[in-house]
């Protein structure tokens, strides 16, 4: 069994949003291992049109991600939750190897389990091109 990673559910305002601001940070590191630690084993996800089953997955995943996402920053934002689950807006930007760049948008839904590890995450995401004169992360 798994080390509890808190805040637990059932979440209040308060650890809500302290869940979704330890996932900023997490994902804004852009390290692949740190950021799968906060998934359960088994986590299932659906990122845009990719179902991924397990951490191990997640980090194969994020790692090509990020090789593909360069300069990626991050903000999310508490949408709503409930006992164990949350709805989370987010957007980041990021630029690909050509040197455009993108922002991205987006809403997820997060399940969690008793522990406080995420099992489950969906997230619709949407890329817009941008010029880096109208960065804003």
């Amino acid at each position: 069994m798994e080390t509890p990673r808190h805040p637990l559910p059932p979440f209040t305002m308060e650890t809500a949003l302290q869940k979704v601001q330890a996932a900023e940070d997490a994902w804004n590191t852009k390290d692949p291992e740190k950021v799968s630690l906060a998934y359960t084993i088994d986590t299932e996800w659906r990122n845009r049109t990719d179902f991924i089953n397990g951490r191990d997955e997640v980090k194969q995943f994020l790692s090509r991600k990020w090789e593909k996402e360069l300069d990626y920053k991050l903000k999310k934002e508490l949408w709503g939750f409930r006992e164990n689950r949350m709805a989370v807006r987010f957007e980041y930007e990021w630029r690909n190897k050509a040197g455009q760049w993108f922002r991205s948008y987006g809403n997820e839904l997060w399940e969690f389990d008793e522990n406080g590890y995420m099992q489950k995450r969906f997230a619709s995401i949407n890329d817009m091109e941008i010029e880096e004169k109208d960065l804003k992360l």
